[in-house]
């Protein structure tokens, strides 16, 4: 190939919009993934993995200091507590509202599909409850003990906890703060620039993710499960075109295709790393450049939906509730789905940062309904092809709440929402 052949492809790849290189880099992924495990070559697919392992730490390097960074930025610009009090209310009545609409979604597909008729788990191996802390506990826990230490260990909920203090009391200090407020926005600036960097490697990262995913997997494991995870992946989709989708344009009254466009590239880096949170610094990205979203809200919405909105989740207890169910030949009845919605509802709050919240909410509710905690064995060998998609559905609710809520004060800015060229990679990407 000529230099000038290179140069073209090469100049084609970087003026491409990044939301196309990274779909570009999934769908190659997946080609790749699925040629190393036909031939055998699942080593080269773990191999290639470390280089999505690079980037994910990348993305999680930014979490702390830009979720804290741009709460404190949020809040000082904020003078109006009683505003702040108005997004808080809204921003949970959306979160909670939601969950119990997709664990509902999921609870329809399930009873549609039955994903468990004719599965075997007869050699499901034993597994004990795992105990998700009680919600009163999660509650204390907000409050840090030691700030540097909540950051060091990643704790979200109580660096948003110092992060909304502290930046009250700058308000509160009035004229003498005014260096540090000055300080903490151009800081913001640098993170912003710092995750702008990181973003632009994310088609290599998600090119590497996708490839050890189906490598590793391969088909022999999906296809026996085939039906629950397109009952999940369908209701997912369900979810955000109708639910989100409907919300967007009947109480936002807004293009709801530009709101899609807007969040893809949060959608694939969730679906790629399986983490809300290590995704939030591609999330706040998006919401504010690509959306139009007010820093304010942004700041505080979607940190907080990183924590405690789980719709992809609950909607995941409710398919995976009724194959364990289905599987065991076990009939529910009317207050048996009452009490699943009920309880992932709830448990989407109680389990928020506990490593591994899907299978810990799962068994809490399977453990709700009587269901055999065996089921939940087979359900995590095919835990990571579920997650992907309840990550992807957890991040465009953030999303969608943030939009919501920024319309709703007025803090939206419409001309950057109703502009595709907001969709542009960053321009260091030409550097």
């Amino acid at each position: 190939m000529t230099q000038q052949a290179k140069s073209g492809l090469f100049g084609r790849w970087r003026s491409m919009m990044l939301w196309k290189q990274i779909v570009f880099a999934l769908v190659f992924g997946v080609l790749v993934g699925v040629v190393l495990n036909v031939t055998g070559n699942e080593n080269t697919a773990t191999m290639i993995k470390y280089i999505g392992t690079m980037f994910i730490s990348a993305i999680k390097m930014l979490i702390v200091p830009l979720v804290f960074v741009s709460l404190v930025c949020g809040m000082t610009s904020v003078t109006d507590l009683a505003r702040m009090g108005r997004i808080g209310i809204k921003s949970i009545a959306f979160y909670l509202g939601t969950t119990a609409f997709a664990i509902t979604i999921g609870l329809g597909l399930a009873i549609l599909f039955q994903p468990g008729a004719g599965v075997d788990l007869g050699t499901a191996s034993a597994m004990e409850p795992k105990a998700a802390p009680p919600f009163i506990e999660t509650l204390i826990a907000i409050i840090p003990k030691n700030p540097v230490a909540a950051a060091a260990d990643g704790n979200v909920l109580q660096i948003i906890f110092f992060a909304i203090v502290f930046g009250l009391a700058i308000n509160l200090a009035g004229k003498p703060a005014e260096p540090i407020r000055t300080f903490f926005d151009s800081l913001n600036t640098v993170i912003l620039k710092l995750t702008e960097i990181v973003i632009s490697f994310a088609p290599y990262g998600v090119f590497a993710l996708m490839a050890w995913v189906a490598g590793t997997y391969g088909l022999s494991l999906l296809l026996p499960l085939a039906k629950i995870i397109f009952a999940l992946y369908l209701g997912c989709i369900l979810h955000a075109l109708i639910v989100y989708g409907g919300l967007i344009t009947f109480v936002a009254r807004l293009n709801p295709v530009r709101f899609f466009q807007g969040v893809v590239e949060p959608q694939i880096v969730a679906f790629t790393s399986t983490s809300s949170s290590g995704t939030l610094p591609v999330t706040m990205s998006a919401a504010q450049q690509n959306l139009g979203v007010n820093k304010s809200v942004a700041s505080f919405t979607l940190p907080l939906g990183a924590t405690i909105n789980m719709d992809g989740t609950a909607m995941y207890q409710g398919v995976s509730a009724l194959f364990v169910a289905q599987a065991f030949g076990i009939d529910l009845g009317m207050s048996e789905y009452v009490t699943i919605i009920l309880t992932s509802t709830l448990a989407s709050i109680g389990t928020a940062g506990v490593p591994g919240a899907g299978l810990v909410m799962l068994s809490l509710v399977l453990t709700s309904v009587g269901l055999p905690l065996e089921g939940v064995a087979i359900i995590a060998g095919i835990d990571r092809i579920l997650d992907m998609a309840r990550t992807s559905l957890n991040v465009t609710g953030d999303c969608t709440c943030a939009v919501i809520v920024a319309k709703s004060e007025d803090q939206i800015d419409l001309d950057a929402y109703n502009t595709p060229h907001a969709l542009k990679a960053p321009k260091l990407a030409d550097a």
